[in-house]
Order: C-alpha cells, then structure tokens, then sequence
C-alpha cells in the first residue's frame, strides 16, 4: 500500500485558481478473483500535460477504460467533468462528454479515406447516401489546425504510424473532445516523428485541452508533464508537481524502493575471464563498415550508440541472421562464421531480439511451449516421442527463477505484460545454457520495475561466468549495468570507455565517442 508520507494531491483549483476540468474520486473496479483498482483518484485541469505512471498492472489501463466507457467502475466512486458529476456507461456516453482516448493499437480502418475515418459513426448523410464530399471539406479545417501534410481524402492505408496518430487526434478534435487520454503514443515513433508529436501536444494543451499522458519513458514526462500521478498495485500513490519531479521519487512511488537499488553489480570485481567473444573488423559492406570488440567471461559491454549507427545490424551479423563479407568472429579462441542462427545457438551464442513479439515470441503459444521451444529435442525419446512432463517442469523452474508473474505455463504469451514476454523469451535463451548473450534493447517496452529484475537477472548471469553485450538506446540503463562500453558511429566501432581505458562510465563520454563531438567543449 502507499506510504503515508508520499505526496498526495486533492481537488483543489491550481495556483492560477483554475478549475479542474476532471477529477476521479474513489475509483475502484473489481474482475472476478482481482480488485484492480482500489479507491483511485485523478484530478486533471484544461490546458495541462498530466502523465500517468506506475507498472505494468499498477491500474493505468483499467482507470482509463473507467474514464473512456470500456468498463464501468464499482458503485461508490464519482466522476466529475467540469464540476459536473457524470455516469459514463459507454463509449458513447464518454464522447458526449468530450472524452477521447488513443490507445497503442490504433483504432483506424485502413481502407477507409482520413475523412472517412474522423467521421466515423458520425457520417453526413444525404438522405440515405453518404455526403463524403461535405465530409471532406469538413475536416480541412481540423487537419490544417494540426499541421496534417495529408488531406481529407488520403486513404489511411497510405499513412505512416505517426500520420495515423494525427488521425486519431483530429477524430478527437473534431469531436469536440476536451479531455485527451494517450497511451504510450510514442512507442512506434522515430525520433523526429516524436518530436512531431510533441510539438502538435504542445500546442493542443496551448489551446485549452486537457492531455493525460501515459508513458514508461521518464524522459518524455519531464519534458511535457506539468504533473504526474503514480498508481502502485491498483492504488493511488500520489501526485507530484513539475518542480518535485525527480527520478529517484518516481521509481520509489512506482516500485516502492530507491533508484540506487536498480544497478547492483555484484558481478567482477577481480580479474577479468578469458576472452569469449571476439569480433574483429566485422562488416556487411552496407550499414556496418568495421565493428571490433571483445567480451570476457563474467563481463558486461554495452554496446551504444545513435539511432542507425549499426548496433542491431552488427549484432545480426554474429549470430547469422545476416551474411558478413568481411571481418572474424572468435568464440572461445576458434573461428566461427555462422550461416544461420541455429548454427550459433548450438555453439552456445544467443540472440535477444529488440522485437520480441514480431521476432521473438510465439504470442498464441503458451508460455510453457515458448520456453522450451529451443530444446524441445532433449525431451523427444528417440526422436519422436516428447516427455511432456519434464518439459513442464522446465517450465515451471525457469518461471520461478525469472519470477515470471503468470498462473501457470498453460497461460498464452500474448496474455501477459510486456515485462512478463521479455522475461519468458529469456527465459526459453537461457534453457540452451549459452556462453555468450547478445541482449538487444532488452527492457525496451516493460515497466521500471520488471527492469530492475532484467538488471538482476543479467547480474547474476555474469556471476555464473557468461559474456553478455547489452545493446541499448537509454544512457543511464547503459552506465548502470555495463563493465565497459563499446561506442559505434556510422557503422564503426568508434572506441570504449571503462575497464582499463582509463576513461570513466558517463553519458557525456558515451556521447563524445557516438557524436563525435568533444561534449567537455560543449558543456563549457
């Protein structure tokens, strides 16, 4: 439960004395067997950015299908939308009283013009045909008032994903919609369509509408979040505002323990291991030119670098999902050039793709058969016949050492939270009992708290003597968990820091090395 001390905020105007435009007191809504939320509230004012954090599970979603109609909340709680109690009993009802939610899974039909799409269910008629002329020239207006470089009649299958979310906010703004939630919008975007999207949010909160931010990515919420609201285990925490807003009390309120618990290495700390892992001019003659390093044995290297600079390209190269026209790859002082990924799994190198679901994961498989798809063949007696029975337990333990939070391993992959998949798939690399690990932005999309257990698990790994490289896009994950860092540069490995460089583990050295840039000057 939330401690007594942590920050709380009540229904109070804001410092200017504005009103608040939504307030949610006493939320609670119960499934069969689970009390996913437990007197919840949310108090939102026109004009504001409110992010909403807390874990996979803390209640986000569940409080959001409240607000926007999917479920109905259990009797006892009230929503007020501009001082005004309202029952919302469905979808429609919560777009009468102007709210709109985007979820990550956009809900646009392809085959249909951007018109058709922001009209949808609200078609102009002619008597019984469509007007989609008087619906065209309707929604110029919205798409102009967004910045949108498309027009009304733009099939939306011809759209980028971040053109598409513009879709669903003109949808939103067209109908009057005052209250916007968004859910991780940002989770599919580049770095320019990003900033894109927070230009268009900025200017969306400038002219009075209310924006309620779901995002894992603290960089994001400091820098379009006037407040924040934590829930934990479907309970309200707290709220915090702009100027209370540091790493540190955001990871407590979400997690319940301090940011300095999530980069324990207990690993090394004496003489590095024999070198496992040695790559030496590697290249594909397209994306990567030139890729060098060394990992030992017990060792941690990051591998970072800026979006495109070649980090997954390389990666691919050694496990041979891709064909390299130069360079040697050395596993365990032999050369080894793999044709396939199966013929660096039975070497005892694995790959941890940054798409579990599309590369990775079998999500209508259960979690049991994922985990033991990479050696399925040590319980076929004589080939053909499969111990089912040892294959559960297998299950059943690697569920247990990766505290996978399912029933069981009958339950389907698809069925659990981002962090749950990424720890299944690990766990289904780990069975193969590797030498050496290629972990691929291995907590991109989970909660902060099931990345504390990836830390953890990566911790203890190295303790057990394997190699691992950690490629990852955020900084301070790279600094905290790496013993060295590898930097490339426009397909390169550009040179590292840690270990015996002399040069110490810092974002701004990273960056040096990434950009070329000297950021000592920089900062000066």
């Amino acid at each position: 439960m939330p401690s007594s001390h942590e920050p709380k905020t009540g229904p109070e105007p804001a410092a200017g004395g504005t009103a608040p435009i939504l307030q949610m007191r006493g939320i609670s809504k119960t499934f069969p067997g689970v009390r996913a939320l437990n007197g919840v509230e949310l108090t939102v004012y026109p004009g504001e950015v409110h992010a909403l954090m807390g874990e996979n599970g803390a209640g986000k979603s569940t409080l959001m299908k409240i607000l926007s109609g999917a479920y109905i909340a259990d009797p006892g709680g009230e929503i007020s939308v501009n001082g005004q109690p309202v029952h919302i009993t469905g979808p429609t009802s919560a777009k009468a009283h102007g709210i709109a939610i985007i979820y990550q899974e956009l809900s646009l039909s392809p085959n249909l013009t951007v018109a058709e799409n922001i009209y949808l269910g609200r078609e102009v008629r002619r008597g019984l045909a469509v007007d989609r002329a008087a619906m065209f020239a309707g929604c110029a207006d919205v798409l102009a008032r967004l910045g949108a470089t498309f027009g009304p009649r733009t099939p939306v299958g011809d759209l980028s994903i971040a053109e598409r979310q513009m879709v669903e906010v003109a949808r939103a703004i067209h109908a009057h919609s005052r209250i916007l939630v968004m859910d991780e919008p940002t989770t599919a975007l580049s770095n320019r369509e990003t900033r894109r999207l927070f230009d268009l949010i900025l200017r969306l909160k400038a002219e009075g509408l209310a924006i309620i931010y779901i995002s894992h990515r603290m960089a994001e919420v400091y820098e379009l979040a006037e407040r924040v609201s934590v829930l934990r285990d479907g309970g309200y925490v707290g709220t915090l505002d702009r100027t209370d807003l540091r790493p540190e009390t955001i990871v407590r309120m979400m997690v319940g323990r301090d940011l300095s618990s999530f980069y324990k290495k207990e690993h090394g700390g004496g003489a590095l291991g024999p070198a496992v892992l040695e790559v030496s001019g590697l290249s594909d003659g397209k994306r990567v030119k030139s890729g060098s390093f060394v990992v030992h044995a017990g060792e941690v290297v990051g591998l970072a670098g800026l979006v495109g600079a070649g980090r997954t390209e390389l990666a691919r190269l050694i496990y041979g999902s891709e064909p390299h026209i130069a360079g040697r790859i050395t596993l365990d002082g032999k050369q080894v050039s793999f044709r396939t990924p199966s013929e660096a799994i039975d070497a005892g190198l694995v790959y941890l793709t940054e798409d579990r679901k599309a590369q990775g994961l079998f999500l209508d498989m259960t979690v049991g058969d994922n985990i033991n798809l990479g050696v399925i063949g040590r319980d076929a007696a004589l080939g053909v016949w499969l111990d089912r029975g040892r294959a559960r337990q297998r299950a059943l333990s690697a569920i247990k050492a990766l505290t996978i939070r399912v029933t069981g391993p009958d339950v389907e992959v698809g069925a659990l939270s981002g962090g749950n998949q990424q720890k299944v798939l690990l766990s289904r690399l780990l069975e193969t009992q590797p030498k050496v690990l290629i972990l691929d932005e291995p907590t991109r999309g989970v909660d902060v708290g099931a990345k504390s257990e990836i830390y953890r698990i990566i911790d203890e790994l190295a303790k057990r003597g394997a190699a691992i490289l950690v490629i990852s896009s955020e900084l301070p994950e790279v600094v905290g968990v790496a013993d060295r860092v590898v930097v490339m540069r426009e397909g390169e490995t550009m040179g590292e820091v840690g270990g015996n460089t002399g040069i110490e583990i810092t974002e701004q050295n990273i960056m040096a090395l990434a950009t070329g840039v000297d950021m000592s000057k920089v900062a000066a």
